[in-house]
């Protein structure tokens, strides 16, 4: 009988899985992954005023889940429940700000107030990945 050894990888892995991390990072991203999906279901159910059942959920997880996720972006130094915390803390001032806005000017609509959420969102990243490739871009001189 032949016993055959398994070698490891030449990419220097220990070739236990595609990435080689710390073990049970997969579950994170299963999770990122999902709640991406579910924001995104939430968007198109609110703006496209489908008559379903999840419309509301889905529509308040992505109320909260973009300007939270937008927080959490640009608060990378702070350790992982304070950065929780201050994102979650964040994303209900935005909403309430934009709805006090929004009723202010008496233009409230569920679709303004998504878009307005939403659009300040896309803000948020982009302003906070522009300082990071203007920081690196310096570091790089």
């Amino acid at each position: 009988m032949q016993t055959i050894g398994i070698k490891p990888s030449s990419s220097g892995g220990s070739g236990a899985g595609p990435a080689d991390g710390p073990p049970g990072t997969d579950a994170w991203y299963l999770l990122a992954g999902a709640g991406v999906v579910a924001g995104a279901a939430g968007l198109i159910l609110a703006l496209s005023g489908a008559e379903s059942p999840l419309r509301g959920p889905l529509a308040l997880f992505f109320l909260l889940a973009a300007p939270g996720a937008a927080f959490a972006a640009a608060l990378r130094g702070l350790d992982p429940w304070a950065r929780l915390l201050t994102s979650a803390a964040g994303a209900v001032a935005v909403v309430m700000l934009v709805a006090q806005g929004m009723l202010a000017t008496h233009r409230w609509s569920v679709n303004g107030g998504v878009i307005a959420v939403g659009a300040l969102s896309a803000l948020a990243f982009l302003l906070q990945w522009a300082i990071r490739s203007v920081k690196r871009m310096r570091k790089i001189r």
